[in-house]
């Protein structure tokens, strides 16, 4: 396509006047689609692209006003440059149309150059335009794209403050409930894996807990090898953190007997099994990093959780006694004991069963 070349639908109601100016547009190139009414035109535009409009005024039925009007009001033809060309010659016909959204008027009988020469400019601007308004689409899809990769690592309300320039983020929460787990014997079942496939499952595995921390109104905080980290209760807190997680581990149990089953699962005889530890507390949290950053947690809160995964047995929830004291009467636990966690002496803990 040439520079001034461009897809024209001419409308007029006078067929001499409309012939006459669709062969003179297709001699420099043009495009061109004609239509005898405002109804027919605006039928066309609806399911044809055009790059311009030439409009008679004087038509029958509906005017070229009515149809430079509703042209305008459409948000799918707005963008459309509209000429209108009429023998009405009064400077009220001129002001109302420009008013209406016209991009250029033409009297009749129209100088050929003249109608040459604006056409163009027309279409350039239209050009213009479209390159624009591509280029903002691209920019609104990789803006869109940054802003769910940001909600991937942080979360929301957090990306919301970087994104608001925020330079240092750091709270501190008085009670959250941090949940910790860790697929058994992974490491020796994954040395039997080909690379791609280890990484297939563990990608189904943790999409399916993603879809559980979404479910209870949790938020994951990372994960690392074969462990994932969640918490309740942050960065806006709420009531039941504490419940919700709870919740949020019996289905992880619940999910990891079912991905036992997975095509992506070779071992039949060794079926998958998970520990899970939680503990209910006071943390510190904050965006760590400047570069590849990430938002963590800190505190006794968390170590406890994370010993309460390390020194829980296969396929158990182990609980500290804070978390007890939280649920116990909610839900069925069942006392283990005193265990020693690093740092901490003797501590009294509980396997979470079910809810009541």
């Amino acid at each position: 396509m040439m520079h001034e070349q461009g897809a024209v639908l001419v409308v007029d109601d006078n067929e001499m006047n409309r012939d006459l100016l669709s062969r003179r547009l297709q001699r420099q190139g043009h495009q061109i689609v004609t239509a005898d009414n405002g109804k027919d035109a605006l039928d066309k535009m609806r399911s044809h692209t055009f790059d311009l409009v030439l409009l008679d005024i004087m038509m029958p039925e509906m005017n070229g006003y009515e149809v430079l009007e509703y042209i305008k009001q459409d948000p799918d033809l707005r963008h459309i440059p509209v000429i209108m060309i009429s023998a009405l010659d009064d400077i009220d016909s001129v002001v109302r149309c420009i008013e209406l959204g016209a991009e250029d008027y033409l009297f009749k009988p129209f100088n050929p150059t003249i109608l040459k020469a604006r056409i163009g400019a027309c279409l350039e601007k239209k050009r213009l335009r479209d390159q624009e308004q591509a280029y903002l689409k691209r920019l609104e899809d990789e803006q869109e794209k940054s802003e769910k990769l940001l909600l991937n690592i942080l979360p929301w309300a957090i990306a919301e403050q970087l994104k608001q320039g925020a330079q240092t983020i750091a709270d501190n929460f008085a009670e959250v409930t941090v949940l910790f787990a860790d697929l058994v014997n992974f490491t020796e079942l994954a040395s039997h894996l080909p690379p791609t496939d280890l990484v297939k499952l563990l990608n189904e595995i943790f999409s399916t807990f993603d879809q559980l921390v979404e479910a209870h109104g949790l938020e994951k905080i990372k994960t690392i090898g074969d462990a994932y980290m969640a918490v309740g209760g942050l960065p806006t807190p709420r009531p039941d953190h504490a419940e919700a997680v709870a919740n949020m581990a019996l289905d992880m149990q619940r999910a990891i007997a079912e991905l036992s089953h997975s095509p992506l699962y070779p071992f039949r005889d060794r079926p998958l099994q998970i520990r899970i530890g939680i503990n209910t507390g006071p943390v510190g949290a904050g965006v760590i990093g400047t570069k590849k950053f990430s938002y963590d947690l800190w505190g006794d809160t968390v170590n406890i959780a994370s010993r309460m995964e390390a020194l829980c047995l296969p396929g158990y929830i182990q609980v500290a006694p804070n978390t007890y004291e939280r649920l116990h009467k909610r839900y069925q636990f069942e006392r283990r004991g005193c265990i020693d966690v690093k740092g901490k002496g003797d501590i009294e803990t509980y396997f979470l069963l079910e809810a009541l």
